[in-house]
């Protein structure tokens, strides 16, 4: 069995056609030659049975009968018959049995053997027997010898059984060597057959397919993005798990066979796969949630013969980046911490070596109030630790940038819902801060100023951003929050604010802009604590 196992698949292939070939062609051979051998003995018995029909009712042979001496006139009719017919022999008997005529003459005046002509003698049929004769054993044909209705002799006529065999055994040969000729020729279309068998499917074995197959399987079900995959008549090939989720389908339906319009129906994959081109990070709504898309044609020898789609949840990338967002800024932020620290450290080793203690207090005293302040304003008013970090975080790099970052002390966010999301939260508090702190670089140190005011009584969130920026022009109102669009220069602009209308929208907020007191803007976000709008 582990022989067998090793085989590689085009030996299997090419075994397995073979030997359905040669067990097909052994029976039809098997079936053709008894249909041929029994056609052969009837073909035969007929022939003899009409050959002693006709010398019995030869006027010469039943006058012969009724003489004295039959055998004289019989004998040489019967010898001339056989030789012309091919029969083996050629007898006819009186009434009795008794040959008067015989291929062998001193067997003439004996009674004929076989035991097979009391039919003809005595019922006066006329009929094919096969009986072992004086001869051997043959296929005989016999009738009676009728005169005026008496039975009056009989004529026997046959062919030896092993004449009838040759002439099978003949035939058997023919048709082996016919099987044999097919079985060369079914050997070399097997082996061309499996061998393009092996290239279509680039080589593999059927152990390294299943392999690959539970491979794909495990892979496409534990994946988190949704996938699915079509033909190229847009029927549904393949669906994993959590594109079934993000269908609202069962996870053991089967879709496959489906169309995927009916399924999706403003998919654009009909499209990818009459243009054939690739289409990334495309948006679209699939039930109540934001997905990214992104669908790829399936091109086999220069035909498009399907397309695959993967989807992922927007919300889920847009947690995903604004972690690393954020993570990217506090490394950065600790990395000027680092910096200022070490410088003012070096600051108070020079006043301490120099005998300023005072100073070097004072120093000290100052920055350790300033920070531990805003710790103890955001554990009081903001439990909810990922609030509180970033805060914490915008006032770390505020003060790198030396503005002057003011959390009012009336701020209370203690009521936060806990079924809210926290991510988009720190998306829409984020970016405004990052907003109004880019909006106050143009001025000087001493003027940039961000003040922050949130508060969660009644029933909604409301934050506050205000800044000592240039404010916000009323030509630039409504376009603010479109993407890509900015009043500052450089790459990757217009971005934040886009990401705070999307954020908004999900949660059922809005936003409004007024000018600060600081002469810059105000906006003032709103957000309800009930139920979320999911769109």
């Amino acid at each position: 069995m582990q022989r067998l196992k090793s085989i590689s698949l085009q030996t299997k292939l090419s075994l397995m056609i073979l030997g359905l070939l040669f067990t097909v062609l052994l029976i039809l051979g098997l079936v053709f030659t008894s249909l041929y051998s029994t056609s052969v003995e009837e073909q035969m018995g007929e022939r003899a049975l009409n050959v002693a029909q006709s010398v019995a009712m030869m006027p010469a042979v039943i006058n012969a009968m009724k003489s004295n001496y039959p055998s004289e006139t019989i004998q040489p009719i019967a010898e001339d018959l056989r030789s012309k017919t091919g029969a083996e022999f050629i007898v006819v008997g009186d009434k009795d049995g008794i040959r008067v005529a015989h291929p062998l003459l001193d067997r003439i005046g004996k009674h004929m053997v076989g035991g097979d002509s009391q039919q003809a003698l005595v019922e006066g049929k006329s009929y094919v027997s096969k009986a072992e004769g004086s001869l051997g054993s043959s296929l005989r044909g016999k009738t009676p010898i009728f005169d005026n209705g008496a039975i009056i002799g009989i004529v026997s006529v046959g062919f030896l059984t092993e004449d009838i065999q040759q002439k099978v055994d003949q035939f058997e040969l023919k048709v082996m060597s016919l099987i044999g000729t097919i079985l060369l020729l079914g050997l070399a279309g097997g082996f061309f057959i499996a061998r393009n068998v092996k290239k279509s499917i680039f080589g593999l074995e059927p152990s390294e397919i299943g392999a690959m197959f539970l491979e794909r399987n495990t892979i496409l079900q534990t994946i988190r993005e949704g996938i699915i995959a079509v033909d190229a008549k847009g029927e549904i090939t393949l669906a994993n798990q959590e594109a079934h989720r993000m269908l609202n389908r069962k996870v053991d339906e089967n879709l496959e066979g489906e169309d995927i319009v009916s399924v999706l129906p403003n998919t654009r994959m009909p499209e990818v796969l009459l243009s054939g081109e690739s289409e990334y990070d495309q948006e679209i709504i699939i039930g109540h949630n934001h997905v990214i898309v992104n669908r790829i044609p399936i091109i086999q020898k220069g035909e498009i013969t399907g397309a695959v789609s993967s989807f992922r949840r927007k919300t889920e990338i847009e947690a995903l980046s604004r972690e690393l967002s954020q993570v990217q800024s506090y490394a950065k932020v600790l990395r000027s911490q680092t910096h200022e620290y070490a410088n003012k450290l070096y600051t108070i080793l020079g006043l301490i070596q120099l005998g300023a203690y005072d100073e070097a207090i004072e120093l000290i005293h100052k920055e350790a109030i300033g920070y531990q302040e805003v710790v103890q304003l955001l554990v009081k008013a903001v439990p909810n630790p990922i609030i509180s970090a970033l805060l914490l975080g915008k006032y770390n790099r505020a003060h790198e940038l030396h503005i002057q970052f003011l959390i009012d002390e009336e701020s209370s966010m203690s009521d936060f819902p806990e079924r809210m999301e926290q991510e988009k939260i720190v998306t829409i508090v984020g970016n405004l801060i990052d907003n109004a702190m880019d909006a106050v670089l143009e001025k000087q140190d001493e003027e940039r100023v961000v003040h922050l005011f949130m508060t969660d009584i009644g029933r909604d969130l409301i934050f506050e951003i205000e800044d000592s920026g240039n404010g916000v022009h009323e030509e630039e109102l409504e376009q603010i929050f479109e993407r890509g669009v900015s009043n500052k220069e450089g790459q990757d602009r217009g971005i934040g604010l886009s990401l705070v209308k999307n954020a908004l929208e999900y949660l059922g907020g809005y936003v409004t802009i007024s000018t600060s007191r600081y002469g810059g803007a105000a906006f003032t976000v709103v957000i309800p604590k009930g139920e979320q709008t999911n769109v």
